[in-house]
């Protein structure tokens, strides 16, 4: 595929997924503007990225980038420094790999936006963040959650989501900004449904503790972020649908 198809294809995406997130919105009676769009760039090459970019941001879209692993977002953090935007971390993130992503986050957000790993699921994980981060300005994060009660995700059970919570804000050097899940692995809209409406259900209930910043609900990704939205995702999380199928690595 030449260089200008791929990016007419992406561009064609990007607008039908903006048109899914309109019409996603408006429905669930929203502003789709309160919906940002994080581009899961797993795999995909900086050329791809771009593309990407510059399509959301022509369709007024608040576009945000997501890496999966460690190790691509260490490759990519000088690359991503220049498109000032908020970088995160949406993969799981291993205790022995923690030095290096908070150093690639640090490096790809230097010049501009915040960095986040919204996959924090323990206590020892938060310990350990909170230990080795730097700055004038706490790191955000986002607690993990399988409200699915999928034995193959990640994320903590929700009844233990309170104590993981505290834990966090015992640390000055992170702030809880919001809660990820990953939808159920499931062709029934209901179940998606309520594993996303119970994320927001969590969310309040940590408001109305006290966690004032943790505002954002990051869920719904290619095949399910119209439902993600109707039950109030701040933040969806796509990838093929922007960037078509992933190539096999």
């Amino acid at each position: 595929m030449t260089g200008m198809t791929a990016s007419a294809t992406i561009a064609s995406r990007v607008a039908a997924l903006t048109e899914r997130i309109h019409s996603a919105a408006t429905a669930a009676g929203r502003v789709p503007s309160e919906v940002r769009v994080l581009l899961a760039t797993k795999t995909q090459d900086t050329d791809g990225i771009a593309q990407a970019i510059d399509a959301a941001r022509a369709h007024e879209l608040s576009v945000l980038v997501g890496e999966n692993r460690v190790q691509e977002l260490v490759a990519k953090a000088g690359y991503f420094a220049g498109l000032r935007t908020d970088i995160h971390l949406i993969g799981p993130l291993q205790s022995n790999k923690v030095n290096a992503a908070l150093a690639a986050l640090a490096a790809a957000t230097h010049a501009a936006g915040r960095a986040c790993i919204q996959t924090v699921d323990s206590a020892s994980l938060a310990r350990r963040l909170a230990s080795r981060c730097q700055g004038n300005a706490p790191l955000d994060v986002m607690i993990q959650v399988n409200t699915a009660m999928d034995e193959f995700k990640r994320g903590i059970e929700p009844a233990l989501l309170p104590n993981l919570a505290e834990e966090i804000a015992n640390h000055p050097t992170l702030r809880l900004v919001g809660l990820m899940t990953i939808g159920p692995r499931s062709r029934d809209r209901d179940v998606t449904t309520a594993a996303f409406e119970s994320l927001r259900t969590l969310r309040e209930s940590l408001i109305d503790r006290g966690h004032a910043h943790a505002r954002e609900l990051s869920m719904g990704m290619s095949g399910d972020l119209d439902l993600a939205i109707a039950a109030g995702a701040t933040i969806v999380r796509p990838g093929t649908a922007v960037f078509g199928s992933r190539p096999t690595v």
